[in-house]
């Protein structure tokens, strides 16, 4: 039981770091604030950091991971694309990163508890997650 619980909470961690990754990628592009950018290519790099910590986890486990939900990342897309055609500047941008960051805590947060007899590895790398989304919506919140 422990070691399902260690690699169900390891995928989900493994999705979300690939979507942070992704919306950061998404809205690099928009990005006029250099400081933003320097602030969310800092992040991005941190995520992958810290993907690769799961990657080895995984590893070990003998799983490889999982990709984050189709239906999810189309609307992540969707919403993205949408408020920055409307109004692509660096505060929409600060707005969907903070969004989304607090969408991924609570749901780290609920996997945490939903998974609570995974590794002490596995809570420490789904806690290290938690606290690049706070620091990144910290480090955002000055350009809403």
């Amino acid at each position: 039981m422990i070691e399902q619980d260690t690699v169900r909470l390891l995928r989900e961690c493994d999705a979300g770091v690939k979507m942070g990754v992704s919306a950061i990628d998404e809205v690099l592009p928009h990005v006029t604030d250099p400081a933003l950018r320097q602030k969310l290519e800092n992040s991005r790099a941190d995520h992958q950091k810290l993907d690769r910590r799961l990657q080895q986890q995984l590893d070990s486990c003998g799983d490889e991971g999982k990709e984050p939900n189709p239906m999810a990342k189309g609307m992540s897309w969707l919403k993205t694309n949408a408020k920055l055609a409307v109004q692509g500047s660096d505060a929409t941008i600060a707005d969907l990163i903070t969004d989304g960051c607090n969408m991924g805590v609570k749901s780290l947060h609920k996997y945490l508890n939903q998974y609570g007899r995974a590794s002490q590895d596995a809570k420490g790398v789904t806690k290290d997650l938690i606290d690049l989304e706070q620091r990144l919506t910290l480090d955002v919140r000055m350009y809403l």
